[in-house]
């Protein structure tokens, strides 16, 4: 009998091992971690018009020399709109993007950019890295908003809201010499 618990234990010493070695590997990553490594710091816009308040939140990418849309960011790939996770827009009350009635709620914010024209997108999955799982048929709304080319070169991706003499707001994205502006009107 002692030989055989002799055995047994020169059996299972190993996979007691290698089971503490694999438990030890599969630990999860702090999620503080992965923030404060980031490349691109987060951002986040906002307005308030009476009782509705928009915010955006947004991975900032900088340009850093490079060649972006077109580039970094081919022309007619969906794009998350930013770095990191997916851009995402939060609205306490309905109102207009581009004549586009939008509900309250809180969207992802992705644009599939062209030398002349974008295609700004909705989409209700939320929480996604990027645009690699992005998925059509999640789109709340798709519209196309003209290129304006700017002669000064944005050095990180602006989205902010400006003022404008048709409209209560203009959404605006800046980057490189590319800028993309959305008629805001606040119902």
């Amino acid at each position: 009998m002692k030989n055989s618990i002799r055995e047994v234990s020169l059996y299972l010493l190993p996979l007691l091992i290698l089971f503490a070695i694999s438990c030890e590997s599969s630990e999860v990553p702090d999620t503080n971690d992965v923030v404060e490594h980031r490349k691109s710091p987060i951002v986040i816009s906002s307005i308030t018009h009476e009782d509705t308040y928009v915010k955006i939140v947004y991975g900032q990418p900088y340009k850093r020399g490079r060649d972006i849309f077109g580039g970094l960011e081919p022309f007619g790939e969906v794009w998350r709109t930013g770095a990191n996770e997916a851009t995402e827009i939060t609205l306490t009350n309905d109102f207009y993007l581009d004549g586009n009635r939008v509900e309250a709620g809180t969207y992802s914010l992705f644009s599939i950019p062209e030398p002349d024209e974008w295609t700004i997108i909705l989409n209700h999955q939320l929480g996604q890295w990027g645009a690699f799982n992005y998925d059509r048929n999640y789109d709340y709304l798709r519209f196309q908003r003209p290129v304006i080319e700017t002669e000064e070169v944005v050095e990180a991706l602006i989205i902010t809201f400006g003022e404008s003499d048709d409209y209560d707001s203009l959404l605006i994205l800046s980057w490189d010499d590319t800028r993309v502006e959305i008629p805001v009107e606040f119902i």
